[in-house]
């Protein structure tokens, strides 16, 4: 079995850019259905926004989505990196 990559590369390269943890994680659908969401609600509450709402405010949803991607591709890693660890010990033996 191929070694997956590390977790917290993993979680720095999906803070960066939504929906590339995903790609790390050879989930590269999942990925685009991440980036089209982030897309999708930071438009929509960007239309929505009150006009005295900052910039985060009007683009809150996307960055909720986002967010939600980051942890989506980091809880990923981690138990596909646990089961690779776990099969190479068993294999050790």
């Amino acid at each position: 079995m191929k070694k997956p990559p590390n977790p917290r590369l993993v979680l720095a390269v999906a803070v960066l850019l939504p929906g590339m943890g995903q790609v790390l994680n050879r989930q590269p659908i999942r990925g685009l259905i991440f980036v089209f969401f982030v897309a999708l609600l930071g438009a929509f509450t960007l239309k929505t926004a009150a006009p005295d709402v900052s910039f985060i405010g009007k683009v809150s949803g996307g960055l909720f989505v986002w967010a939600m991607a980051a942890f989506d591709a980091y809880k990923t890693a981690r138990i596909r990196f646990a089961l690779w660890a776990h099969k190479t010990a068993a294999a050790a033996k």
